[in-house]
């Protein structure tokens, strides 16, 4: 039996939070990069415990990096 996966997420969430860093940033390549490399990362340190296996890392980073942006206290530099 097949069973289908459930998402912890809305993919027009995740649509519309990569359009907020892509509008943010003043280059769409570099920004690109950076969520790539947060995802990369963040797939090596989480690989023993991870918390949501549904969600993708390169989602996540998605996520991680426009919550960065409207709440500027939790910005780290990347």
């Amino acid at each position: 039996m097949y069973m289908q996966k459930r998402h912890s997420f809305d993919s027009s969430q995740v649509t519309y939070r990569a359009q907020e860093l892509l509008d943010a940033a003043a280059n769409r390549y570099r920004i690109t990069v950076q969520v790539a490399n947060r995802a990369k990362r963040r797939r090596y340190e989480e690989f023993d415990s991870i918390d949501d296996p549904s969600m993708k890392p390169a989602i996540r980073a998605i996520i991680e990096m426009s919550d960065e942006l409207t709440q500027p206290e939790i910005i780290s530099d990347n």
